[in-house]
């Protein structure tokens, strides 16, 4: 939705900048939430003598997607200035996540631009942001920890099945058809390379240096890298 300008700017006002969204189309399309968003805004205005220059208006836009990634959300991101205050009715409509929301609130410090949440009031200039701030950051920090957790658990399930984890094409495996859009594709041993890492393994146990066995790869046409052998050797003493 295009930016909306409100008002016209005296310098000699603090300016401030809104920020509205809805999540889906019928929403947008309907008015719903939006229109009471924007009064509130222009209430807290008017009753505290800002110039309101511009509500950003981000309609039919998921809440999971970061403010610097929604269509108007970045535009407010660059166009709010020291000095400047913003102003978004409800925390749910700015942010959905807590990491998204302590790098806003931090960086909006940093730069002394005030952020007011109708909902919690101002979140980066007084006592009760100091406590916002640290509960943002440890839930944050748990956020963190979950999506570490989703990760690991998902390339264990892959390694389990025997499915590509990304990245280039692992050394001693060729690929297999794709399993569908956006599946991972199976992985299928390379007898020759799996051979290879045999031999990395067999070369170590007789006391050759990483640098030793990627040369003797090398003469063999395996253009690895010390980097690779080291990796091999890791595995093969953690799976024994």
């Amino acid at each position: 939705m295009a930016t909306r300008k409100l008002t016209t700017p005296d310098p000699q006002v603090q300016r401030a900048w809104g920020y509205a969204r809805v999540s889906t189309d019928s929403q947008a399309d309907s008015g719903i939430s939006l229109d009471e968003q924007q009064r509130k805004i222009m209430a807290r205005c008017t009753e505290n003598g800002w110039s309101l220059e511009r509500v950003y208006i981000d309609a039919g836009v998921s809440g999971s997607t970061p403010l610097s990634r929604r269509p108007e959300g970045a535009k407010l991101l660059a166009m709010v200035r020291p000095g400047d205050v913003v102003i978004s009715a409800r925390m749910d409509r700015c942010f959905r996540s807590a990491l998204d929301a302590l790098r806003t609130i931090e960086d909006f410090k940093r730069r002394r631009i005030a952020l007011w949440l109708l909902d919690l009031g101002d979140v980066s200039g007084n006592g009760v942001s100091e406590l916002i701030v640290t509960v943002l950051a440890a839930v944050a920090q748990f956020e963190r920890t979950l999506i570490s957790e989703r990760i690991k658990d998902a390339k264990r399930n892959l390694r389990r099945t025997n499915k590509h984890q990304g990245g280039g094409r692992p050394f001693g495996w060729r690929f297999g058809e794709a399993n569908g859009h956006g599946r991972a594709r199976e992985l299928i041993p390379d007898p020759e390379e799996q051979q290879a890492l045999a031999d990395i393994i067999a070369l170590r146990a007789e006391g050759k240096s990483l640098m030793a066995i990627r040369d003797a790869m090398r003469e063999r046409g395996f253009w690895i890298s010390h980097q690779l052998v080291a990796h091999t050797i890791a595995r093969a003493a953690a799976a024994a």
